[in-house]
């Protein structure tokens, strides 16, 4: 039987943050050989961070890329795994979206994106080109002082497979999962038995539930093991990445990581039996039809064999997914963000005026969802949230919080700004809100704020701004009730 382990990863990236990035892709794949993996996969464009936006045009980007392959090649981490990491390549004065494969010391190949996000938040085409040479190579040549690493001067860019000695793998790129010819359709039919998949996939409600589908549409109708690794947190802009690293063989999920989690490296494997893809594929004679006239694609040959050496280890059997409530991921996604935006800003914490409505009390839960996730994480283990969290509220080694409510005081303050027009009953609501949380909470009134308002109002208008709250009365006369919530 050939056993392979193969590994995925959730990889809280910071854009920009190069020796950062690389400290955690190295983690990555030091769990992976620890987890006996011989393959790891990471998410796309994981050594600069997704969102580097306009930095994707300046050159020194690319060639701190390529300073943080050296580093992982000179770490001896590569030594007895394939690794596929994510990173832009410019090739020929053209900057592409890529995938590099590296392998004891050398690097074997170079596969860029072949269709780009281009809709809703994701403006990639603005940065990159995609390759359109289907099936074709050419010939990438390394700098100086990667050559000076590898020895090696060119290597192979452009769309194929790496066929190792017991298997074939290909690769398709985020967006290309969603096209509607994508890239697993034909590897498939071409005899590729692991795909993987690079994302930097944000989190957008039920938007997980759409992933598994197309995968485990993709490898039901085919056959094969389907890998996705995927970003998560905060890099930098408004997005939330939600990770949820997953591998999928003939249709059923075999690991799955966390969808939302502080964690910053989280690394999943599972051990497949290549005889049941060839026994899937075998059972479904149409397949055999389609791929009997298939267009080839080249192969790019590796002396390297995935199957497992411990013959201990068996394959790994099915799960079930684990999905959130629409409203377990409203409260988690801005949660996770949350704390990403304030350990990375270097903020001291949250300032929220609480007005005992709706709108400021639901901001208030997501926040103290939070603290109750950066509490989980410090139970588990997780040194990183706790050297956050102590940082953040300016505290030493000897404090460690003992529930969420402990970090709310430390981080997350709380304002009622009351005036004339408020009521006892909208005050009480908010220091109850702020209780249950833990905040800081403070209560004022700001009567001779709101009254210096209404006096310049009157100095440039005849109007004289009253309290109503009727919606049949004229936007222009109700001034005073909106004055009164800055």
């Amino acid at each position: 039987m050939r056993l392979v382990t193969l590994a995925v990863c959730n990889l809280n990236q910071w854009a920009m943050d190069f020796d950062g990035n690389l400290n955690r892709i190295l983690d990555s794949i030091r769990q992976a050989k620890e987890k006996g993996a011989s393959y790891r996969l990471g998410p796309e464009l994981e050594v600069p961070g997704y969102s580097c936006e306009d930095h994707f045009f300046e050159e020194d980007l690319y060639l701190h890329c390529w300073e943080v392959i050296v580093e992982i090649l000179k770490s001896g981490l590569t030594e007895g795994i394939l690794c596929d990491i994510g990173m832009p390549v410019s090739h020929r004065n053209v900057r592409y979206n890529c995938r590099i494969f590296l392998l004891n010391g050398k690097i074997v190949f170079i596969r860029p994106k072949l269709y780009l996000a281009n809709d809703g938040n994701y403006r990639e085409t603005r940065w990159f080109t995609s390759w359109g040479h289907q099936f074709q190579l050419e010939d990438y040549y390394l700098p100086s002082f990667v050559r000076a690493v590898t020895g090696q001067t060119k290597i192979p860019f452009g769309e194929a497979a790496i066929a190792t000695t017991d298997t074939v793998l290909g690769v398709e790129t985020c967006e290309e999962l969603f096209t509607p010819n994508s890239p697993h359709i034909y590897l498939g039919l071409n005899g590729v038995e692991i795909i993987s998949n690079g994302s930097g996939s944000h989190h957008q409600l039920r938007k997980l539930n759409t992933r598994i589908d197309l995968i485990q549409s993709a490898t039901s109708k085919g056959g094969g093991v389907y890998l996705y690794s995927n970003q998560r947190g905060c890099d930098g802009n408004r997005l939330y990445f939600d990770g949820c690293a997953m591998i999928v063989l003939n249709g059923k999920v075999l690991a799955q990581a966390d969808q939302f989690s502080l964690e910053d490296v989280q690394v999943v494997t599972a051990t497949v039996s290549l005889e049941e893809i060839k026994n899937y594929r075998g059972g479904i004679a149409s397949r055999g039809v389609q791929a009997a006239d298939a267009v080839e694609i080249k192969r790019i040959d590796v002396d390297f064999t995935l199957k497992n050496k411990d013959m201990r280890v068996g394959p790994t059997k099915p799960r079930e997914v684990k999905y959130f409530t629409p409203e377990e991921e409203i409260g988690y996604g801005p949660a996770c963000w949350l704390w990403d935006y304030l350990r990375r800003s270097t903020a001291n914490g949250f300032f929220l005026p609480l007005s005992g409505g709706a709108d400021s009390a639901a901001t208030a839960a997501i926040v103290g969802l939070m603290c109750q996730l950066v509490i989980d994480g410090i139970n588990s283990g997780d040194t990183q949230v706790l050297d956050d969290v102590r940082r953040i509220a300016h505290k030493g080694d000897d404090w460690t919080p003992k529930d969420h409510k402990e970090i709310a005081k430390e981080i997350f303050f709380t304002c009622y700004m009351g005036t004339v027009n408020s009521s006892e009953t909208t005050k009480k609501r908010a220091k109850e809100i702020a209780d249950q949380i833990g905040a800081t909470h403070t209560s004022l009134t700001m009567d001779e704020i709101t009254e210096s308002y209404s006096k310049v109002f009157k100095q440039i208008t005849p109007k004289v701004p009253i309290q109503d709250t009727r919606w049949f009365l004229p936007r222009k006369y109700c001034t005073s009730k909106h004055s009164s919530a800055f």
